[in-house]
This record gives structure tokens, C-alpha cells and sequence, in this order.
């Protein structure tokens, strides 16, 4: 395949993309070496910034010229107010978002090494999520394509479901979940992108060629993906009726936090602008790239502007990094 590295807006208004799912304060530490026991770490780096799956990848969509709407929950406290404070200066349509009275919001400590890997301490509070609103066809008419994650499975459902018969694209974030999420939430979804532990644990496999095998043939109506880090990301071709590849760019990764989500953002985004799939892969794989040689979370997600440089630096390499193959 022989793919473009054009990712111009579409003619007439922006798109609009509805993210459903986590809202979090996190408190990003960043140390030589991720702990192996007890002790005390002395971080040389810390930030404070309000994300989670679904709120990254809204502010993925608002970096790349989308208009993003975000659907979570905070508590009644001043670290709710800072979340959603935080998220509306960074582009984010949050007038969805619920105060869920006598909870607590969520909030999650994690340490970031100098490879960009990190370790995550985060604390939920079941109350967040007591109530769900009702969602018809209606609520989701003015959006081009809704994202959910898997952290309010009762609104991401409700959600997937009204997009679904609105005729819009419905898409699932599939990462680690509790027993039965993911099997409650995709059977509703048009196009799943899972993480490859989440799509392991589903698939009973290690291999991701035929995780993506194993996905396709359990959920049939759905565009089914796997992404992998630095392996690339794996998708079930329809018109090959097989399985292809994309290796990942090639970084040297500073933070991997948000990496996944920004992926999905991006992707929700292509998906709502009608960019072919390879595409959508293609951009979407260099937009998580490039997050990763940032610290500070989903800060890293780039503007349409620096994804298509690096899309057209990708193009120009005597050796393509990343060239779609059908996987076997």
C-alpha cells in the first residue's frame, strides 16, 4: 500500500467527537528508575494535570483541530473543580461533565523513568458512577463519532447504543477492564482499537496476529485493532479479509502515559473525517510517537501541524518505518 501523509482538515465546520469515560488528576513524578521495593524516590520532575482515557483523547481531538466534548464524572471537592477547570482550558467542551454529589473525584499518583515507562497508583471512587444519564439519538445528533472508555461502562453503553442507531461512528477504547466490560461493551461498538493486554486477556493469546483474529470472529461488526507500543498495531483489513501490520516510528520515548489515549483520539478523529483506514492507523500510531518524547502526560499530544511534518518526514525516509504488510 502506498499511503499519503496529507491529513488536511475537511471542508466545512470541524468535527465534532464525543468522548465518554475517565477524568483524573494526576500527579506525574518523574524518577531515574521505577522502585523495586521499599524506601524513598527522589523525583527530579513532577506535574499536576487533569487527564485520564477519555479526557486525553478529547484533548488529542482539540490539538489536531477537532471540537471535543467530554462525558465523566468528578466529586463534589475542589480537585473535581480543578479537573474540569484544567480540561476546559486545554479546548474541551465540559458542559456534559456530572457532579456526582458526596464523591470523591478521581485522582492517581504515578511515576514516570527515565525509559518513559511508568507505574500508576490510582483511586476511584465507586460513587462517581452511581447515576447515568439517559442517552438517545438525540444527544448524540450533533457529533460525528463518539469514543468511550471503559471506566462508566453504563454510559459508555448507553452512548455506544445511541450513536450506533444515530448512525454515527461508535468506538471503544479496549483497554484492562473488569470481568464482562469488554464483553458488554463491544458487542455495541463499530470500531474497537484494544490494548494488547486487554485484547491478550480476551483472546486467550500472546500472539497479536491472532488476537486480531480471535476479536474479528467474536465481534463480526465491528472494525477490530490491536495496538502494541513499540511492536506497531495490528487490524483486521476488510477488503483483504486478513490481517496487516504497521510498525511503530521509531522514538526515544521520554513518557509513554497517554500514549494509548492520544492514539485513540486521533483515530476517533480520522474516523469522524472519513480518512481511509490505513491512514487513520498510519497518523494515529505517529501522533502516540510523538506524545512519547514528552513527559507530562497527554501535553505531548501534537498539533495537526507537527503530525503531518512527522507524517511527511515518515514518507521521506529511504527505509519506511512504518509500511502496512499483511501480518501473515
Amino acid at each position: 500500500m502506498t499511503a499519503s501523509s496529507a491529513f488536511d482538515p475537511p471542508p466545512g465546520p470541524a468535527r465534532r467527537v464525543l468522548c465518554v469515560g475517565a477524568a483524573v488528576l494526576d500527579t506525574l513524578f518523574r524518577v531515574r528508575t521505577l522502585p523495586t521495593g521499599q524506601g524513598k524516590i527522589l523525583p527530579y520532575e513532577m506535574l499536576q494535570i487533569a487527564e485520564g482515557m477519555a479526557s486525553s483523547a478529547a484533548f488529542a481531538v482539540a490539538r489536531l483541530g477537532g471540537k471535543a466534548s467530554l462525558w465523566g464524572a468528578v466529586g463534589d471537592d475542589a480537585t473535581g473543580e480543578r479537573i474540569i477547570a484544567d480540561l476546559s482550558e486545554s479546548g474541551i467542551d465540559t458542559s456534559g461533565m456530572t457532579v456526582a454529589r458526596g464523591a470523591r473525584s478521581a485522582v492517581s499518583t504515578i511515576l514516570i523513568d527515565d525509559a518513559g515507562e511508568r507505574l500508576i497508583l490510582p483511586f476511584y471512587d465507586a460513587r462517581l458512577h452511581d447515576q447515568v444519564r439517559p442517552v438517545t439519538q438525540r444527544d448524540v445528533s450533533s457529533v460525528d463519532a463518539v469514543l468511550v472508555d471503559v471506566r462508566w461502562p453504563k454510559l459508555a453503553l448507553a452512548t455506544l447504543s445511541a450513536a450506533r442507531e444515530a448512525g454515527k461512528p461508535a468506538i471503544l477504547d479496549g483497554d484492562v477492564a473488569g470481568d464482562g466490560v469488554i464483553e458488554m461493551l463491544a458487542p455495541a461498538a463499530s470500531h474497537i482499537v484494544f490494548s494488547e493486554p486487554a485484547a491478550g486477556r480476551l483472546a486467550g493469546t500472546a500472539d497479536p496476529v491472532e488476537m486480531v483474529g480471535v476479536l474479528k470472529r467474536k465481534f463480526e461488526q465491528a472494525f477490530i485493532s490491536v495496538t502494541a507500543g513499540e511492536n506497531g498495531c495490528f487490524w483486521f483489513d476488510e477488503a483483504a479479509g486478513e490481517v496487516f501490520h504497521l510498525a511503530a516510528p521509531r522514538v526515544k520515548a521520554v513518557d509513554t502515559l497517554a500514549a494509548g489515549d492520544i492514539f485513540h483520539g486521533a483515530f476517533a478523529l480520522a474516523i469522524a473525517e472519513g480518512v481511509p483506514i490505513e491512514e487513520t492507523m498510519r497518523l494515529s500510531s505517529m501522533a502516540a510517537a510523538l506524545k512519547c518524547q514528552v513527559f507530562g502526560g497527554r501535553i505531548g499530544a501534537p498539533t495537526r501541524a507537527e503530525l503531518c511534518d512527522a507524517l511527511r518526514d515518515w514518507d521521506a525516509r529511504a527505509v519506511p518505518a512504518g509500511t502496512e504488510d499483511r501480518a501473515r
